[in-house]
């Protein structure tokens, strides 16, 4: 079987993007719904069934609204499947990495059999959050609770990347000092 023409695809993308660009919404949409069969069949190729279908199916939608997003960082005279591409990916990845903090979050503790714990030695997740100032709690929750990446939180909380990750920094060490002084670490 001969592989696919990728000059005619290339071709084809970069006039439908430029027309986009320029602001015909016919040639958009017709881009993006081929787009769309495009990279689920990039993803399946390198997932193939090892990701649940709701997961695949998040992934091509997540990155159609990137490229959908970032649309304006394309040069007309570069290609357009390697900057295509570079995106999906990038998304891709944030996703991936996003479902594994998700997924390797510890499951919840159970008491000890044996003596039960003093209930003023116990402190929650709530508290110790709590404790935390605004800044420090909102980076923290961001990024460790709701798996958002460093760049991610920055541009939502709109600082930069940079001063983020100091914030991470300074709350995680804050939340272990906080369980080191009640003695819960």
């Amino acid at each position: 079987m001969a592989a696919p023409d990728r000059s005619e695809d290339e071709q084809r993308w970069s006039a439908g993007m430029a027309r986009a660009l320029a602001g015909d919404r016919e040639a958009y949409a017709k881009l993006m719904a081929e787009l769309a069969g495009v990279v689920e069949s990039y993803l399946r190729a390198r997932f193939g069934a090892v990701r649940e279908s709701d997961f695949l199916e998040d992934c091509v939608q997540e990155a159609l609204l990137a490229l959908h997003r970032v649309r304006h960082t394309w040069d007309p005279r570069r290609p357009f499947r390697p900057w295509m591409f570079a995106v999906v990916r990038h998304k891709v990845i944030d996703l991936l990495r996003r479902s594994e903090v998700r997924r390797s979050e510890p499951a919840p503790a159970q008491e000890p059999a044996g003596p039960a714990q003093d209930p003023t030695q116990r402190i929650d997740g709530a508290r110790l959050l709590d404790a935390l100032e605004p800044g420090d709690r909102e980076a923290l929750v961001l990024t460790k609770l709701e798996g958002y990446s460093l760049e991610e939180a920055a541009a939502r909380l709109g600082v930069s990347p940079a001063a983020m990750k100091s914030r991470v920094h300074r709350a995680v060490q804050r939340a272990q000092k906080r369980l080191r002084e009640e003695d819960l670490s």
